[in-house]
């Protein structure tokens, strides 16, 4: 006789609650009723002889067994899925739909051309789109909440597939009034001492520009770290001080107004690379490729080197 064995839909509720922390929410996330899914798990931990997940003031709290179980139940839903959309590329590489994650930093100034050219190219392909900070997208994309996501190289995790789309160069932005912004260029030398504003650490380019600070002998601003690229150039515009901002960024946004300019630095180019990067074993990297090339075909054809090269 065969032993009874969890079913895939309850290892996808278990996940659900252990992502949402929350059994209500949780249940939403699987258009079922919250009593439902409490049935589910109740029977789950019943099967398993264990107690899954606690209840407690701040919501859901998994018990040390429930934590090991939830991530061996990742690795299953990731490997059947990968049966499912193996058999769809097989078919035809970009049919139904792709969770896309992207910082904001990037998604508004990039994705409108991509979309544009996938829906063109692959109108059967739907983008379910959500932006995030970095650091966030790449855990959520190793916990399965994205199929792929766009970041900033390089991503770190093992367990990830990165492909380099284009290198996006990185510009000096100034108050109009600043007396460098008079200036074509501006001179390494001239940053020294000068207030460096940045993002907050959750994101790379935060990094970035603490370590150009510090190469450069400016003095980045704690007190007053942005939540977007638009409240940096709001501050630099107040010269509360200067910046640096990616190039797609400067072409959608600095060319608008005439309150911020962004200036290259002589003899240096600063730059950051992009990448789409997704889970090893993927059933669905030929499409992911798909992706990729669609990506590089619109930065080779719609932008200059002085925004993006490949």
């Amino acid at each position: 006789m065969t032993e009874a064995a969890p079913t895939l839909r309850q290892l996808r509720y278990l996940v659900a609650v252990a992502d949402a922390e929350h059994f209500r929410h949780a249940a939403e996330r699987c258009g079922i009723t919250q009593p439902s899914l409490s049935v589910q798990l109740q029977n789950l931990e019943a099967l398993l002889g264990s107690r899954l997940v606690e209840r407690g003031r701040s919501g859901v709290i998994l018990t040390p067994i429930g934590r090991d179980i939830v991530e061996r139940s990742r690795r299953i839903l990731f490997d059947v899925q990968g049966i499912v959309d193996v058999s769809a590329a097989a078919a035809q590489h970009l049919v139904g739909t792709i969770r896309l994650g992207v910082a904001p930093t990037l998604g508004p100034y990039l994705l409108p051309r991509v979309v544009a050219a996938l829906h063109s190219q692959h109108p059967e392909l739907k983008l379910y789109i959500r932006e995030g900070a970095p650091h966030a997208l790449e855990q959520e994309l190793l916990h399965g909440v994205h199929d792929v996501i766009l970041a900033q190289l390089p991503v770190a995790a093992q367990d990830l597939v990165t492909e380099r789309l284009f290198r996006e160069p990185i510009y000096l932005a100034l108050a109009a009034d600043h007396p460098l912004a008079a200036r074509a260029v501006v001179e390494i030398a001239d940053l020294r001492g000068l207030p460096i504003l940045s993002l907050a650490p959750n994101y790379h380019l935060h990094d970035q520009v603490h370590a150009l600070c510090e190469e450069f002998g400016a003095t980045l601003v704690r007190d007053y770290e942005g939540t977007s690229l638009d409240a940096l150039r709001q501050m630099v515009a107040m010269d509360m001080g200067v910046t640096f901002l990616p190039a797609l960024y400067v072409q959608s946004e600095i060319g608008r107004s005439n309150d911020v300019v962004a200036r290259a630095l002589k003899g240096r180019q600063i730059s950051r690379a992009i990448g789409l990067v997704w889970r090893k074993g993927a059933g669905r990297a030929t499409a992911y490729q798909t992706i990729v090339a669609v990506i590089r075909s619109v930065v080779r054809t719609q932008s200059d080197d002085s925004v993006a090269e490949i």
